[in-house]
């Protein structure tokens, strides 16, 4: 039985934070240069376990996010591997200078991982929800950004991350997330997932909407529609080939994100402009601001769910 044919309700949902907790206590457990930077975000980052067995390899700022990314950059230069460990809304913004210049421009060594992103934190309203960090971050030179769709992903993204000669940034989703990527998977930077065929329209989606995308495909086979499903994990390289190739053999692409649209929806359409120009639809938050309110309510407010992307790909293949 393939996922897309396990009803929601049987579902085995997981937080994100639970493999990247164990896997960075795992890390550290190998590698006595490996720490973790914290901005008073122990609880929220899961962590506990790691302070307790690594206390003095827990640095902790307090709320001081430039800092926390300054001190990390430093670390890195004195031969650590540090994991800055905070909410990506805090992160990427109050610390969007530290880390294109800190950690980008002087290519350091440095981890970062967006604890809770996208629409997570839910009734915290605007100020808590990290929807711009897919397109702050991709326009940085020289910075990776990997946005997991579930914990084993999440936990190969970390352990490549660790061991990558420069600035990393992980999404880790704290929003309940099924596993989606076959037995066996292997993380690959810069490499799409294709993990449905299809001939009719490409749907190219990352983090917590590419199990949407494997239920939008089911419904949309239902209306005798074939859509192929490629799982983006790496925003930053993006995998042009893969974009490409879908554009050319389906001739029509839906791009998916819980993050306003010009993350990775402008990535694709850029790629697609340049070597083969298709119509395009973007399926995530449009130029506004997300309201307040709870994590499936806002979902559906946006339409980043089977019905919304069903519609866009139907829309699409109307061009």
């Amino acid at each position: 039985m393939s996922i897309t044919e396990v009803p929601n309700t049987e579902r085995v949902l997981h937080d994100c934070r639970d493999a990247y907790a164990s896997t960075l206590v795992e890390l550290a457990e190998a590698d006595p240069r490996i720490v973790a930077v914290v901005n008073d975000s122990v609880g929220s980052s899961k962590l506990a376990a790691f302070q307790d067995r690594f206390p003095e390899r827990l640095i902790n700022v307090g709320i001081a996010e430039q800092d926390m990314v300054g001190v990390a950059a430093g670390l890195a230069n004195g031969g650590k591997i540090p994991f800055v460990s905070a909410a990506s809304c805090f992160l990427t913004a109050r610390a969007m200078e530290q880390i294109k210049v800190d950690a980008a421009y002087s290519r350091a060594h440095v981890v970062l991982c967006g604890m809770s992103p996208g629409m997570a934190y839910g009734e915290l309203g605007p100020t808590h929800h990290s929807i711009e960090d897919h397109a702050w971050l991709r326009t940085i030179p020289g910075l990776t950004v990997i946005v997991p769709s579930d914990p084993a992903e999440t936990a190969q993204a970390l352990r490549w991350a660790a061991g990558h000669d420069g600035p990393v940034f992980v999404r880790v989703s704290r929003m309940g997330v099924p596993d989606v990527n076959p037995a066996g998977y292997d993380f690959e930077p810069g490499r799409a997932v294709r993990l449905r065929e299809g001939d009719d329209v490409t749907l190219m989606a990352t983090g917590t909407t590419v199990i949407r995308a494997l239920d939008a495909a089911e419904a949309l086979a239902g209306q005798g529609i074939s859509a192929r499903v490629l799982s983006v994990p790496t925003l930053k390289p993006l995998d042009e080939a893969a974009v490409v190739a879908a554009a050319r053999e389906t001739g029509a692409i839906v791009t998916v994100e819980e993050a306003l649209t010009v993350g990775l929806g402008g990535a694709v359409a850029e790629t697609v402009v340049r070597h083969r120009p298709v119509p395009v639809r973007f399926v995530g938050v449009p130029d506004a601001f997300a309201p307040t309110g709870a994590v499936e309510w806002l979902l559906d407010h946006f339409g980043i769910n089977v019905e919304g992307i069903v519609a866009a790909a139907r829309d699409v293949l109307g061009r």
